[in-house]
């Protein structure tokens, strides 16, 4: 560990960044304090150790700071955060300090929160199965243990509130020990009473660790949140050999503050103002989950990113998708229509389903199962649109039970409001929707799986 060097006196501030010449041994994500004559203590942290600058994020309001007056401590020691199961239960802020009006934890453990992503030759394929409780992802789009299965929201949708809906509801099938992280990223105070509120009401909190980065906290602390709760998770995960869900909203939020960093440091600017290096940034959030070979437990993840514009291609949604293994995509038309979660299967993708679901696993239909839904919700979405222009009597049969079918599978099936469904719940709505068509209508489903489920 580097002893502490003090440095009276910055070369200029700009923003939430203070600039110092001629530091020596420094090192990057080292903390630092702030005096300032007058003002009460600053902290904050080594972002770019430079040969003749050293910029320093400050984590609290700048303003009234005079960087010439300024005393500014490189501590020697780097971010870190306690990790360990006493955490369970608690309610901290982005940077792991209690907002529940609880002591602070002791934990198990003191961990760096910049930790690697998993090395590529010690992951073992994510092959289990995590039970959300919601019959769109469980059924049609399978969550797998390791897996980093993004939420694709826009602006007014309900992502927080599914984002809650899974906190609650997310279970490991054979009832191995199981955790959940939550990571809220510049949500508002409003929405963390609201999660708070409905975290105590399912019970869920016990088995639970949040970390809720609200928008009036300073912009480092948005950065600092994710990896303050994938320390933990981590932890959780691959030393006390839990199962660990992680759910992250919004990393909308996230790419903003990284945007206005760059933009203070005068960096040249990518795609929509964007850091160039926001690829890469992402990344080494979104590859810290998975499974290590010989290892107990497993980290997986659910970020919410909400869409400007409802435009997918934007730089956000588009780099996630490149990083992830597939995206659960919400329709405004659903929501518009009342249904919740309003999931839309057929852009949603799970990349990894086909390892998660089968014998076993789920059911030993499940592939076909979905394949079929799958078919028939499309043929019935084709004919809603066709319907528009000619009118339902001029469709042909076939399409008039599809576009019933979509519309059912959407009141019955993707819509299921806050309750939770079991897999085995999911299973038996589908095949209620499917048996509904005759067998003519049903040409994803084998001769076998039809009649072993007593279908004429």
């Amino acid at each position: 560990m580097t002893l502490a060097r003090r440095y009276r006196g910055a070369e200029a501030a700009a923003g939430p960044l203070l600039f110092l010449r001629r530091t020596p041994r420094v090192a990057l994500g080292e903390w630092v304090t702030i005096h300032s004559p007058g003002e009460p203590p600053r902290r904050g942290q080594v972002i770019d150790a430079g040969q003749d600058v050293t910029v320093v994020q400050v984590l609290e309001e700048t303003v009234g700071l005079a960087p010439a007056q300024a005393v500014v401590t490189l501590t020697g020691e780097t971010a870190s955060v306690v990790v360990g199961r006493e955490l369970l239960g608690r309610t901290l802020n982005g940077m792991g300090a209690p907002v529940d009006g609880l002591p602070a934890p002791v934990g198990d453990a003191l961990r760096p929160i910049w930790g690697a992503p998993l090395n590529p030759a010690r992951r073992s394929r994510p092959d289990e199965f995590i039970e959300t409780g919601v019959s769109a992802i469980d059924g049609m789009n399978t969550l797998v243990r390791g897996q980093k299965l993004p939420v694709f929201s826009g602006p007014g949708l309900p992502a927080l509130e599914l984002a809650a809906q899974i906190v609650e509801s997310a279970r490991a099938p054979r009832d191995e020990p199981f955790a959940v992280i939550f990571a809220g990223i510049g949500i508002t105070a409003r929405e963390t009473d609201g999660f708070l509120a409905r975290m105590e009401r399912s019970g869920a909190r016990e088995r639970s660790v949040l970390y809720l980065n609200e928008a009036r906290d300073p912009t480092i602390e948005r950065l600092l949140a994710p990896r303050v709760a994938l320390a933990q998770a981590e932890y959780l995960a691959f030393d006390a050999g839990m199962h660990v869900l992680v759910v992250i909203a919004d990393l909308t939020h996230y790419c903003e503050a990284l945007r206005e960093i760059a933009t203070a440091r005068e960096e040249i600017p990518g795609r929509r103002g964007y850091p160039g290096y926001m690829y890469t940034d992402l990344a080494s959030l979104y590859e810290r989950a998975g499974i290590v070979t010989g290892r107990p437990g497993s980290v997986t993840q659910i970020p919410i990113v909400t869409m400007p514009d409802d435009d997918i291609t934007h730089p956000i949604p588009d780099l996630t998708g490149y990083i992830t293994e597939g995206q659960l995509v919400l329709s405004r038309e659903l929501h518009r229509r009342g249904v919740f979660p309003p999931i839309d299967v057929l852009p949603s993708l799970s990349r990894l389903m086909n390892a998660g679901i089968g014998p076993g696993k789920t059911v030993a239909e499940h592939r076909e199962w979905a394949d079929q839904l799958y078919a028939v919700y499309t043929r019935g979405r084709d004919a809603r649109l066709m319907a528009a222009i000619v009118g339902e009597a001029g469709l042909a049969a076939a399409d008039r039970r599809a576009l019933a079918f979509a519309d059912r599978f959407e009141r019955e099936f993707v819509h299921q409001g806050e309750r939770r469904r079991s897999i085995a719940d999911t299973i038996a709505t589908g095949w209620g929707l499917l048996e509904t068509l005759p067998r003519e209508d049903l040409l994803r489903l084998s001769d076998a799986v039809w009649e072993a489920r007593g279908a004429p």
